[in-house]
């Protein structure tokens, strides 16, 4: 069966949308919330996504996001994966997390993201888990409405520019969202089979033409963008922390190899490899494997805080 048709370019808009399998909740208290933003700050951080806005539900979550790098699906599959192995991990459970891969709906650029944008943070009345929404914790509309430190991987200017006012933007944002969702959108969405595109006929032919498979979905500049190779990478640690390079490279089953952990933490934080490509690097079986080490390695972090400022050196 062929992979579903994805159509990705670069300083692309999505509305994209998933939600946990028989309609089963995804969110179960506030430690899994955090979580998933925790996800999101990495996907943008690895991947350069830019989230515009977002709303998390107990079962389902909504993002309004851009790629700068053409690179959704990798986004993505970061963002779906990587949370359903910590909410398994969280929960002592196993198996899919989500109804399936996520929906994605290619918007038009200065077109449509001002009606999603509310149409996202409208979620928690719509769905009467909150008559206030300016008070539901899981939502980026707070920093619509207020001033609050935003965080870095929530930009909220694109669609406050929109209201034409610096210093009433987000007065002007607060009332054009209790005006409700607009008429247009509510057709759009209540159709039975949403189509993958919101814009002019003219966009949706064009967005077509950019279509590409999953497998066609990772582009040259996504590949060598500012990308530095993994030996590079496990030189340098071996050079900071006065180890050897086979050191780092082999693996050794039962022992603790910081500086290991390391190398691949920076492989995929910092030189944007695939998980798959720094397992085939270090010798490892599984990508899920990288994923573990990653994550004791962060535990690490709560620990030896000195263990930050050694990788900022390298």
């Amino acid at each position: 069966m062929p992979r579903p048709i994805r159509i990705e370019y670069e300083d692309a808009y999505y509305h994209v949308m998933n939600r946990g399998r028989n309609h089963e909740a995804i969110f179960h208290s506030k430690e899994y919330y955090q979580t998933f933003l925790k996800t999101l700050e990495e996907a943008h951080q690895r991947f350069g996504m830019q989230i515009l806005c977002y709303c998390l539900m107990h079962n389902h979550y909504h993002l309004l996001v851009k790629t700068p790098g053409a690179n959704l699906g990798r986004a993505m599959r970061h963002i779906n994966g990587v949370y359903t192995q910590r909410h398994n991990r969280l929960k002592k459970a196993d198996g899919p997390l989500f109804k399936g891969r996520y929906k994605a709906i290619v918007v038009e650029e200065d077109s449509y993201q001002l009606q999603l944008s509310r149409y996202i943070h409208l979620n928690p009345k719509e769905e009467k888990t909150s008559k206030n929404i300016e008070h539901y914790p899981w939502s980026s509309y707070t920093y619509y409405i207020r001033s609050r430190k935003t965080p870095a991987w929530l930009y909220t200017q694109e669609i406050l520019q929109q209201m034409n006012s610096p210093n009433r933007a987000r007065a002007k944002y607060r009332a054009y969202v209790e005006l409700g969702v607009d008429e247009e959108i509510k057709q759009f969405y209540g159709k039975k089979n949403v189509v993958p595109y919101l814009g002019s006929d003219a966009f949706r032919a064009w967005a077509y033409s950019q279509k590409i498979t999953e497998e066609a979905a990772i582009n040259e500049h996504d590949k060598f963008h500012f990308r530095v190779d993994m030996d590079t990478i496990i030189q340098n640690v071996a050079r900071t922390l006065a180890v050897s390079e086979d050191s780092i490279v082999e693996s050794r089953r039962g022992r603790e190899n910081t500086p290991r952990w390391i190398a691949m933490y920076l492989c995929l934080e910092k030189g944007g490899h695939r998980l798959i490509d720094i397992a085939r690097h270090f010798g490892v079986k599984r990508s899920g494997s990288v994923v573990n080490t990653i994550a004791k390695l962060e535990v690490l972090f709560e620990v030896d805080k000195s263990l930050k400022k050694k990788i900022m050196q390298i």
